[in-house]
């Protein structure tokens, strides 16, 4: 809830609009959990708001740390569909993975997330909740948002417009620093550049060539590079915003010389950095395997030597599954190809 949802929450109470702020602060800045926390509340109050309402819905199944430093929780909110959410702390900054639905329904079929299918959207307070959860973990303030956890962002559109709102009002964090990703939802794409919200806009690229990412990624059956890129030009003139293309680097598969030059021409004149993530090891049909650093190299070499603006994701976390393309939560949605893990994981 903002601040003005939780006004409208008090209703009759004197001083509605001061107490929602302090309920407000209790919960997002300083990691309340329950309202009898809230010291400077009446006491009537905090008893009545605790008789009827939760502070946090969240509660963790499993919880693992990489030998790195990062850490990995599984949460649900009640209906025992777990999601995943990552810590990542660096030594300049606190950065956080989250998800915004419960699995995906994009079928990559190099994510572990599409292996388990799709169950449903995360309202924005689980959204919220994911950081929240985080925060308690971290002796340092969580400064960075990444939605690149389960679900496709832009499938979840209100939601994630509201908790991204709800970031930057009530948690304090920049725009500047929030980045959703997206496997290129054409429409979506040009309807967060109609927000004008200062955020990081990340698309899943991973092939310039339609035919290989038709193979890798079922949305480009319906919105092509062509279109895809056309609506990425539209985002940056109308946000003035560069985009980051995110680039999976799988052996033979996406790592080929001649797609990093049609890569380099596709782009060409878009303010844009290109990200390149070697293959993180997921269970796949297809048997997919990580480049070698040399085939990296290369690849890297031909965009830079075009001027192509090109850095490669640090990766964390990879001992505990919570790498990119890793997440998989514990769902068993309508096109799971494995069963749930709610049945079987400690609810610690």
């Amino acid at each position: 809830m903002t601040r003005a949802e939780i006004a409208d929450l008090l209703g009759e109470e004197p001083r509605a609009n001061v107490r929602a702020a302090q309920i407000a602060k209790w919960v997002y800045r300083k990691g309340a959990t329950r309202f009898g926390e809230m010291t400077d509340l009446p006491e009537n109050l905090r008893a009545s708001l605790g008789a009827t309402w939760q502070v946090s819905g969240l509660a963790i199944l499993r919880k693992q740390e990489s030998t790195d430093g990062v850490n990995k929780l599984l949460v649900h909110s009640g209906d025992q569909q777990g999601f995943e959410c990552v810590l990542l702390p660096y030594s300049s900054r606190v950065s956080c993975c989250i998800s915004s639905q419960v699995g995906c329904a994009m079928g990559c079929r190099f994510c572990a997330t599409g292996l388990g299918g799709f169950d449903r959207n995360l309202d924005a307070g689980e959204i919220v909740g994911q950081y929240l959860m985080l925060q308690r973990l971290s002796p340092r303030r969580i400064s960075h948002v990444v939605y690149m956890g389960m679900g496709e962002p832009l499938l979840n559109y209100d939601n994630v417009i509201k908790s991204l709102r709800l970031f930057k009002d009530e948690v304090g964090l920049s725009y500047r620093h929030m980045t959703v990703s997206t496997v290129g939802i054409v429409p979506e794409i040009r309807r967060l550049a109609n927000e004008k919200l200062p955020i990081h806009l990340a698309i899943s690229l991973h092939s310039p060539f339609d035919e290989v990412r038709d193979r890798l990624m079922p949305v480009n059956r319906k919105w092509p590079m062509a279109e895809l890129l056309s609506a990425c030009r539209e985002y940056v003139e109308a946000t003035g915003r560069k985009i980051t293309f995110e680039y999976l680097l799988i052996e033979e598969v996406t790592d080929t010389e001649d797609q990093a030059e049609e890569l380099a021409r596709s782009i060409k004149g878009l303010p844009c950095l290109v990200n390149l993530i070697p293959f993180n090891h997921v269970d796949t049909e297809q048997g997919f395997r990580r480049p070698s650093r040399n085939r990296v190299r290369r690849f890297r070499a031909v965009l830079e030597s075009a001027g192509v603006n090109v850095s490669q994701r640090m990766e964390r976390g990879h001992d505990i599954s919570a790498a990119c393309g890793q997440l998989a939560g514990s769902h068993a949605g309508k096109f799971a190809k494995r069963r749930s893990l709610c049945t079987v994981l400690p609810s610690s």
